[in-house]
């Protein structure tokens, strides 16, 4: 099943954070505004936005694009590993 992943991107005292991955059913992948990926079951979905959590929770950004580009970035290289 596909699923669009999406985030929430919240400003902090040290830069941008990443947050609240999110994974919703979709027939219509968008990659222009977010990253579409597989996943074979409801629990490697769940463990990958565990693992994008895990990733990014501590990380910050200088800006909104940056943060965009890294964690799609991550998404796309996970879906070619694999």
């Amino acid at each position: 099943m596909m699923w669009q992943l999406g985030w929430t991107t919240l400003p902090g005292l040290r830069g941008l954070s990443c947050s609240e991955f999110r994974a919703t059913p979709t027939s219509a992948p968008d990659n222009e505004r977010g990253v579409a990926i597989e996943f074979e079951n409801e629990a490697q979905r769940d463990s990958f936005l565990k693992q994008l959590g895990e990733h990014f929770g501590p990380r910050r950004f200088t800006n909104a694009a940056d943060a965009f580009d890294s964690v799609k970035a991550y998404v796309l290289e996970y879906a070619a590993k694999r």
